[in-house]
């Protein structure tokens, strides 16, 4: 080697990756120093461990703020990877020399400090600031700043590693640009971070965009395509590093002319490089090979003095921080999760860099064996005509080689005859995949996570990244323990499952959640370190402490049923007291009703998981108590939006009640308050007939008293828009309404008479509420009130039209001569013959 060795690489490129692993055979450098947060060297013996599977991602955080933290993903396919495995499969010294996050998790503290306060909880990586190390960012070396230049992906059958952003135009539709957040991102899309922005926005180039248009291409990733990934793994003259010098050339001219792109942070970061290079010739002599990305090259090929970089790093601020491994999946190097340097379709990427040979028909083949899963009929012919129609239509438009635009095309048109709907499983499950690394045991992580690492193992419950369902009979001692692990996670903010609605029974011994491991759930971890070393003592501290902090009684009340869902038999007594003390002191009716039925459900969870609840029982029915007392006059005088949520605290309160062990007593109580407000003319309409029909449906209200008093509520001396809340509170919501109507005759009636009396003048005010009232029943029920309308009232045998009982729309009498018609299909559906109907008296 003369000097150091340059491999300027694209990220997560499987041409990028076996470029450079032909690069390192060829040169056989004596070390090999990578794009990388230098803290990380501890750490990449572990590589090499069997239990280490990619992708896998180096996590970063601050020490006394753990959500401070940064990724640095990799993938098996990635350039990165493929030169660290190299290095220690060979005994090879290998060192990170990118910028310490200690600095770059302190300079994004500081952009934040001048920005604003960092938001509390950070979505995982959707919509993240690629800069910004918060829970879920993304890698502040190589993902978010000027670092991922091309490339030699030099294999063929391959796209390029980073394609556009998913939301932006496919490289077959517009000039999108290398796909690196370095050059194309723009400030406020997913990759773009505060130095995605130059400070003289005629300084953001896109260096690919520059390259292609000047070899007469209008789409830069068609050139990247046919200049570069579809070519072998070695130059002209046969050399595999000869396509790095001349891409590091490009890049070099492209410096000269625009030098760092506007992004400013970079110069630190080049000059800490330039210092560990020189360090490692010292050491090591030329014999040094670097891997970074391909924009950084012309940088550390520069001629600078010592003193002038250790200048540039002079006064940059520095956090303390930890660094680990823990596992990545496919979807998290998906770009659409708004990773900075992802990419459209890493598990596509992963098929091509493991694929021997053959890559497009062992593609095809994997698709097929896909959809025959999801019986759908897909056939060897398939196959074999979806790889020719690939090949074509790379020839019809101009490429070396099929990529993946043209095997989805192929796919589309041939095994999914023409539809997106089979064509969107293959993107998820193969283009994008499920794959979730793993990491050794060995690996430095915090001791809430080894708890929990251990719990989960204990129980059977392996984190995946596929999304699934999982049902718990908590009468199983097993499921019951990870429902108390689910819900101590919930408490502490750690989102792996959430609650389901399960397709079994609704009794409290069962319970679904959906359950799904990201990435970012490792800061979380973290972050809930600070409450304890285990999940158990973790979550009884944090419970008890926002018990403390509580203000409001629903907040407590809901607290209370965390905590017995969660079985934290510490922390429940703490809750309790701050329940008698905020109970105690809150005089609000509507503080109370809704904090009553956190503390119902809680009893009711209480009796399968065998809790002693006497202390909740007796808060709960105190609450009741104060509520029945107080309700009827806090219902008085309200206004539109008052009374609505009024009558939701009604609902709520009604349900706890029956609920309650106490509900015998609290019972006829509950009932006279609803009387009292069904028959008040101060309360809101809304609330009287909601009240009216909760007395029907419990039985305490006969049909003709509530006939009556919808007849009162519709009269004539009644406001319109009175009437018309009155009946979205009699008839409207979830509450079975429209079948009320059906059914019964007189109401359906009393509304429609009521309706059609309405003046023209006040029908344009009443018409929105009642378009509301009725749009929330089931398009059958609406039909089939509409067919009753237009009928009319049934006739009675003999008589004129009047109302009848029982199902409206029908006769009073029986047809024999239509009920005989349906005796021979019921001959035929029980197997019987005419004489087995006579003798049943038919």
């Amino acid at each position: 080697m003369t000097g150091p060795l340059l491999l300027g690489v694209r990220h997560h490129g499987p041409g990028s990756a076996r470029a450079v692993r032909a690069a390192l055979d060829a040169a056989s450098p004596r070390v090999v120093l990578i794009e990388g947060p230098p803290e990380g060297d501890a750490l990449l013996a572990l590589a090499a461990d069997e239990q280490m599977r990619p992708p896998v991602a180096l996590l970063a955080h601050a020490v006394d703020d753990p959500g401070r933290a940064a990724f640095w993903p990799l993938a098996e396919f990635s350039p990165e990877w493929v030169a660290l495995r190299w290095a220690l499969d060979r005994d090879v010294p290998v060192r990170f020399i990118d910028l310490p996050a200690a600095h770059s998790l302190a300079l994004a503290a500081e952009e934040e400090a001048a920005a604003g306060a960092r938001p509390e909880e950070p979505g995982p990586l959707e919509g993240a600031d690629p800069e910004r190390p918060a829970v879920g960012s993304t890698d502040p070396g190589w993902d978010a700043v000027p670092d991922g230049a091309p490339s030699a992906e030099l294999s063929p059958q391959e796209r390029s590693p980073h394609e556009p952003v998913s939301d932006r135009p496919s490289p077959q539709e517009s000039a999108a640009g290398s796909g690196d957040p370095e050059w194309d991102a723009v400030p406020g899309e997913p990759g773009a971070g505060p130095d995605s922005a130059p400070s003289d926005a005629g300084m953001r180039i896109d260096p690919i965009a520059v390259l292609a248009e000047t070899a007469g291409y209008d789409d830069p990733e068609r050139w990247w395509e046919d200049v570069i990934e579809h070519r072998g793994t070695d130059g002209a003259d046969g050399d595999p590093r000869a396509p790095f010098a001349a891409l590091g050339e490009a890049m070099a001219a492209l410096r000269g002319m625009y030098g760092h792109g506007g992004h400013d942070r970079d110069l630190a970061r080049e000059a800490h490089m330039r210092i560990q290079l020189r360090t490692a010739r010292k050491e090591f002599g030329d014999e040094v090979a670097v891997v970074c990305g391909a924009w950084h090259v012309p940088a550390l090929a520069e001629k600078t003095t010592l003193t002038a970089d250790r200048a540039l790093l002079k006064g940059l601020p520095k956090l303390k921080t930890e660094m680990t491994w823990v596992p990545w999946t496919h979807r998290r190097l998906a770009r659409h999760s708004g990773y900075g340097a992802g990419i459209d379709s890493p598990g596509w990427y992963g098929h091509l860099f493991q694929a021997p040979d053959r890559p497009v028909e062992r593609w095809m083949t994997k698709v097929a064996r896909l959809l025959r899963d999801e019986d759908r009929m897909v056939s060897s012919a398939h196959v074999i005509e979806a790889v020719r129609l690939a090949e074509t239509l790379a020839a019809m438009r101009g490429r070396p080689l099929a990529g993946l635009t043209e095997t989805t095309d192929a796919i589309r048109a041939v095994m999914c005859d023409g539809s997106d709907v089979p064509l969107d499983l293959v993107r998820d499950r193969l283009i994008v995949g499920d794959v979730l690394g793993e990491v050794p045991d060995t690996a430095p992580a915090v001791p809430l996570q080894r708890d929990l690492t251990r719990l989960q193992r204990s129980l059977r419950l392996k984190p995946e990244a596929l999304e699934r369902e999982v049902e718990l009979d908590l009468r199983k001692d097993n499921d019951a323990a990870k429902s108390r692990l689910l819900h101590r996670l919930c408490l502490l903010s750690v989102g792996w499952g959430e609650p389901a609605t399960g397709r079994g029974s609704t009794g409290t011994f069962r319970e679904s959640w959906r359950l799904r491991w990201e990435p970012e759930l490792f800061v979380k971890v973290a972050e809930a370190g600070v409450w304890g070393t285990t999940v158990l003592s973790a979550a009884t501290a944090k419970a008890e402490s926002k018990a403390v902090s509580a203000t409001a009684l629903a907040e407590v009340t809901t607290l209370a049923e965390q905590c017995l869902l969660a079985e934290l038999p510490d922390a429940l007594s703490v809750v309790m007291k701050a329940l008698a003390d905020r109970a105690a002191l809150d005089a609000d009716v509507g503080h109370l009703a809704q904090a009553l039925p956190a503390l119902a459900r809680s009893l009711r969870y209480g009796d399968v998981r065998s809790t002693d609840t006497a202390a909740l029982g007796e808060v709960a029915t105190g609450l009741a108590e104060r509520i029945c007392v107080g309700l009827p006059p806090a219902c008085t005088n309200l206004d539109a939006d008052g009374a609505a949520e009024m009558r939701g605290h009604l609902d709520a309160v009604h349900t706890a009640i029956g609920l309650l062990p106490t509900a015998a007593e609290l019972s006829s109580r509950w009932g006279s308050v609803l009387h009292r407000l069904a028959g008040r003319d101060t309360v809101p309409g809304v609330i009287r007939g909601r009240a009216a029909r909760l007395l029907l449906d419990d039985g305490r209200l006969e049909e003709d008293e509530a006939a009556r008093l919808m007849s009162l509520a519709l009269s004539l001396g009644t406001p319109p828009a009175e009437a018309a809340a009155w009946i979205e509170g009699f008839v409207g919501g979830a509450s079975g309404g429209g079948m009320l109507l059906v059914h019964d005759e007189r109401l359906l009636g009393l509304v429609d008479a009521w309706l059609t009396s309405v003046p023209a003048d006040a029908f344009t005010d009443v018409l929105p509420l009642l378009r509301r009232t009725f749009s929330a029943y089931e398009p059958g029920v609406r039909r089939t009130l509409g067919e009753l309308v237009r009928r009319g009232p049934a006739a009675a045998p003999g008589g004129p039209s009047r109302p009848q009982a029982g199902m409206p729309g029908f006769g009073a009498g029986l047809d024999e001569e239509r009920a005989d018609a349906v005796l021979p299909v019921l001959r035929m559906l029980l197997g019987i013959d005419d004489n087995d109907l006579a003798g049943a008296g038919r």
